[in-house]
């Protein structure tokens, strides 16, 4: 599973991804953690070009801004957009935190949580699936 860390969240992605090597983690769940410079989105875009992106490629947002600031902030667009399949936006509360260990290591396991969940979601939608064919 791609996460795409908010433009805000370089520093903090480099973190997680680095948790999530020592940790072993990514032995056991696919996950990549990639940033805008990746994906090739401006580090401008709008909140709403990002929702869209992320949805339209199956990714997950990291993120650390959920404000209802304006029509193209994340949580108006969340409000407009969001449906049943959509992918979630994870926000970190205080990603300053992130550089401390514990607080890190509580990210780093619920970003695990939150990918398996979806996993199995998509494992029991395509056995339902060809169950039912």
């Amino acid at each position: 599973m791609i996460i795409l860390a908010d433009y805000h969240l370089n520093r903090q992605a480099i973190l997680l991804g680095g948790s999530l090597v020592a940790g072993g983690w990514l032995d056991i769940v696919p996950i990549k953690l990639v940033t805008f410079e990746v994906v090739n989105l401006a580090a401008d875009s709008s909140d709403r070009l990002v929702w869209q992106f992320v949805q339209n490629n199956g990714m997950l947002l990291l993120t650390g801004n959920r404000n209802a600031k304006g029509e193209d902030s994340l949580e108006q667009v969340m409000r407009q957009e969001n449906q049943s399949t959509s992918f979630p936006i994870i926000t970190i509360s205080d990603p300053e935190r992130v550089n401390e260990y514990d607080y890190r290591e509580r990210c780093v396991e619920r970003l695990i949580e939150i990918v398996i969940d979806i996993l199995l979601n998509i494992l029991e939608r395509v056995l339902q699936y060809f169950l039912l064919k």
